[in-house]
């Protein structure tokens, strides 16, 4: 079993979705203590945003690699493999102006590949990367659950994951982590029961 943990956050040690990504791993790593772990952070390394030469080496058949796409091919791959050998996923999560970070976006890119973890037919789109637990670890300054306009954080990555074949995605969150110590300490003890429960 392997288990992935991402890593998107900026703000160091006082990231509240690294706090849950780590709670995440210490729960599935004792429920499962034969597994890998493999751990990417996308702010210590982080991934280019996609440009022409990397698109074309995510989305085109390695024999149809002109030199610079074919020298691009391993790291873009590399990315896409490594989720695909996971049996879970973590995902660290926060939200950044209403949204996902950059970084979390760039690293998205690489996994919307279409006739490997998606395609097209007559029913419309099929995704093809299921089979695996993805739980994200959520972090908001504010108090989004009932403010759909202002939500593109979750449900960016429901609509990923979903459209990529994940079913089993599961969201662990701390809510209002703006409004102070007291809050954000309320926000982890639910979040660690809701952890519990995976």
């Amino acid at each position: 079993m392997q288990i992935l943990r991402i890593d998107s956050s900026t703000t160091g040690e006082q990231s509240i979705s690294r706090k849950l990504t780590d709670e995440l791993v210490a729960h599935f790593t004792a429920k499962h203590p034969e597994a890998k772990v493999v751990t990417r952070d996308l702010v210590a390394e982080p991934l280019a945003h996609i440009d022409p030469i990397t698109t074309k080496a995510i989305r085109t058949p390695p024999e149809t690699h002109e030199e610079a796409v074919n020298a691009a091919y391993p790291a873009e791959r590399a990315v896409l493999d490594e989720f695909l050998a996971s049996d879970i996923v973590i995902v660290g999560a926060p939200m950044y102006n209403f949204s996902i970070p950059s970084q979390l976006k760039a690293w998205l890119d690489r996994l919307g590949v279409p006739g490997v973890t998606f395609k097209y037919s007559e029913k419309g789109p099929e995704g093809l990367a299921g089979g695996r637990k993805v739980v994200v670890a959520s972090a908001r300054g504010g108090e989004y659950s009932t403010d759909q306009m202002a939500e593109n954080q979750e449900s960016l990555l429901t609509t990923f994951f979903g459209f990529i074949g994940v079913n089993d995605l599961h969201f662990v969150r701390v809510e209002k982590a703006g409004f102070g110590p007291d809050a954000i300490a309320a926000g982890m003890e639910a979040a660690k029961q809701e952890i519990a429960k995976l």
